[in-house]
């Protein structure tokens, strides 16, 4: 018998990234009577709602749900509540589980309790996938057992019954899920931070809530701790603790830094050189050097991190290259959600580019936004969300002379017009710099169907060229 044997657990929050779908079914091999409850209806979820009623079956359980809405009565006789990351801190269905004594756990509070393994965990404004996939693959290099879970789609607590307590485990953390697991004191052993920026005011509030979620990567460590960090939040984390790091390609008295031969090195070692690194950009760079600092650190040596970092050519909807058509490359950085990203995809894409962008507000800089198109941007195609207005507006100032088409409803009709405009030797790039909402369920929606239309470009294509030859 598990604690959970018996217990009435409610699912706050389904989804359809695989997260929700994850907790119901451990929950469910744990013995507990679920409730799943989602404000999206059956037909949103319908997906997950069959993958998690075939795994009850097989179990001999059944799940209950309320879809559409949350109810009270539910809550109030849960012996506990799990909450999806996207429930706020500040719903009044939280404030009614804590009314009735009701314990309020995460998928990650959950996972932490529960994992025998060390914890390697990442954060950051961007960069946080393409640095937990890299150090992964460096961990792996030693032990090839390593987990990779978190914020990447894939359920960290189904991954349990693979871990032992020498596996270990690399978990990419948003600043939702790092905000919920300090409030119960739970930090990972081994902790990264790419970066901070601004994003997610529309849910943190201000730049200091979002920064102090993204805290909680390192705030409860043990004294035995390491915390890999860029200069800033090294110094005004850190508070002159032993294990932590400052990471930086242009300060050369950080930790871990490039040295004028060109060598990335932590003290005075040689973790890797630029030839070993595939990916493009200097943010690439600056990920690799603090994935590789705390693999490092973790135990890894600098020969299975060089020859980790030359096994990685790229990652899905992160500068991904889809095709190339009639001399135009075609790029898939959906997960570019905030300027900054955008920004780094800009100064990396070999040009003129033809930038797909705009989308749902999430009190962004926009105005940083429009500066980075206003440098790096050929032309502008607009795609219809509520950032999208200000943003065209803001780029009618900034830069008058840029062509900028759109906002457009339909993707398949603003690649079509990227299409028209872009140049051979040049690109075609979908780097929105705001979030999905509205057009799409998600980030990874938005990628999937750029995908799909370039493909259909592609086959086009080559289906004319085809004909000319039999001509």
């Amino acid at each position: 018998m598990t604690p959970l044997a018996g217990k009435r657990v409610v699912v706050m929050g389904l989804g359809v990234h695989g997260g929700g779908l994850g907790v119901a079914r451990w929950l469910l091999r744990q013995g507990a009577e679920v409730t799943v409850t989602d404000l999206a209806s059956a037909e949103v979820l319908a997906e997950s709602i069959a993958r998690l009623d075939a795994f009850a079956a097989e179990l001999g359980a059944r799940v209950q749900y309320t879809l559409g809405e949350h109810r009270a009565e539910d809550i109030a006789i849960a012996d506990m509540l799990v909450v999806n990351p996207a429930v706020r801190p500040d719903s009044p269905w939280l404030a009614l589980a804590r009314s009735h004594g009701v314990p309020i756990e995460t998928e990650m509070t959950l996972f932490f309790r529960a994992c025998p393994g060390p914890i390697l965990g990442v954060t950051g404004t961007k960069g946080k996938t393409t640095t937990t996939l890299l150090l992964a693959a460096m961990i792996r290099q030693r032990y090839p057992d390593t987990v990779a879970a978190g914020n990447l789609r894939v359920s960290a607590l189904e991954a349990l019954d693979q871990i032992g307590p020498q596996t270990p485990v690399v978990l990419e953390l948003s600043s939702f899920q790092l905000e919920r697991l300090g409030e119960v004191g739970l930090s990972p052993a081994f902790a990264l931070l790419t970066n901070l920026g601004i994003d997610h005011l529309n849910w943190h509030g201000s730049l200091a809530a979002y920064a102090n979620a993204k805290r909680q990567i390192m705030a409860h460590q043990g004294p035995d701790g390491i915390a890999v960090l860029p200069p800033e939040q090294a110094r005004d984390w850190g508070n002159g603790r032993q294990g932590v790091i400052c990471f930086s390609l242009s300060d050369p008295n950080a930790d871990a830094t490039v040295a004028t031969d060109g060598t990335f090195r932590y003290r005075d070692v040689i973790l890797f050189r630029r030839s070993d690194l595939r990916l493009p950009g200097e943010h690439n760079a600056a990920n690799a050097l603090a994935a590789a600092t705390l693999a490092y650190r973790f135990g890894i040596d600098p020969d299975a991190i060089a020859t980790a970092l030359r096994s990685i050519t790229g990652v899905e909807h992160r500068l991904e290259l889809v095709a190339t058509i009639d001399g135009v490359a075609y790029i898939n950085d959906t997960t570019a959600t905030n300027p900054a990203a955008t920004a780094a995809a800009l100064a990396t894409v070999p040009g003129p580019i033809v930038l797909l962008t705009g989308g749902a507000d999430k009190d962004l800089d926009l105005p940083a936004l429009a500066a980075a198109i206003a440098r790096g941007a050929a032309a502008v195609v607009l795609l219809q969300g509520s950032a999208t207005p200000r943003l065209q507006s803001l780029l009618q100032v900034q830069a008058p002379a840029l062509p900028v088409f759109g906002p457009f409803d339909d993707l398949k009709t603003a690649v079509q017009t990227a299409r028209s405009l872009a140049q051979p030797g040049g690109a075609v790039l979908l780097s929105p710099g705001c979030a999905s909402f509205g057009m799409f369920r998600n980030e990874f929606h938005r990628g999937e169907a750029f995908r799909r239309v370039v493909s259909e470009l592609a086959a086009v294509r080559v289906g004319e060229q085809d004909h000319d030859t039999s001509a």
